[in-house]
């Protein structure tokens, strides 16, 4: 798996469209009494310069180590698994993923609250990622 790095969050986040896309899979695991690492799949679309093509889905493994805090929850009637959008942020040492992220005003850069009063957010120490092939 790839480290992302707080340097590297913004071109990561251009790479996919998270939008639209689907949470497949969630593992969380304590590694030790004091460690939790929480282990996730999304099912996105690649960025693409060609509006006329639709790319294919590609799956996306997460994993966040030295999970601090979480929220996964799902609202009665809300779909169960669909991605409304995603952001990624680091604030003082702790990276944040945010899976119901709502929109932002054009040039407005998503805060510390703006994570943590989603329904569907993690933060932790370490990410790290990769693209999975499909079976």
């Amino acid at each position: 798996m790839t480290r992302l790095y707080p340097s590297d969050i913004a071109a990561f986040a251009r790479k996919y469209r998270f939008a639209g896309g689907r949470l497949r899979r969630l593992v969380v695991r304590y590694r030790t009494p004091d460690s939790l690492s929480v282990r996730f799949d999304l099912l996105v679309r690649p960025a693409t310069s060609d509006l006329g093509a639709d790319a294919a889905p590609v799956r996306l493994r997460f994993r966040m180590d030295g999970a601090e805090e979480f929220r996964l929850q799902k609202r009665p009637g809300g779909p169960g698994g669909k991605i409304t959008d995603a952001r990624f942020g680091y604030f003082g040492d702790v990276y944040f993923v945010n899976l119901d992220a709502f929109g932002l005003e054009r040039g407005e850069v998503p805060k510390l609250h703006d994570f943590r009063g989603s329904d569907a957010y993690i933060g932790g120490r370490e990410l790290f990622w990769e693209e999975v092939a499909p079976k």
